[in-house]
């Protein structure tokens, strides 16, 4: 596995993609890579990691990890 830590369009998808499946999100094509910057890179990571290490979300938790990756999507 890739070392997450080190900035890349690699890992920010493997993070991208972890999250989706880990949350089981219905519509993934609202979350893809390409929509996301490197400069949000660490807060993803922080967000990846936290999501990897729950087993259940509330509806609550849901909607502010959604919430949160909405804010850190490229705008235009």
């Amino acid at each position: 596995m890739a070392d997450l830590n080190q900035p890349s369009v690699e890992n920010l998808a493997v993070l991208i993609e972890g999250i989706k499946s880990k949350l089981n999100m219905a519509n993934t094509t609202v979350m893809r890579p390409e929509d996301f910057d490197l400069a949000h890179y660490e807060d993803l990571l922080y967000l990846y990691n936290m999501v990897q290490k729950k087993t259940a979300f509330g509806i609550n938790e849901m909607t502010a990890i959604v919430e949160e990756l909405g804010a850190m999507r490229k705008q235009g």
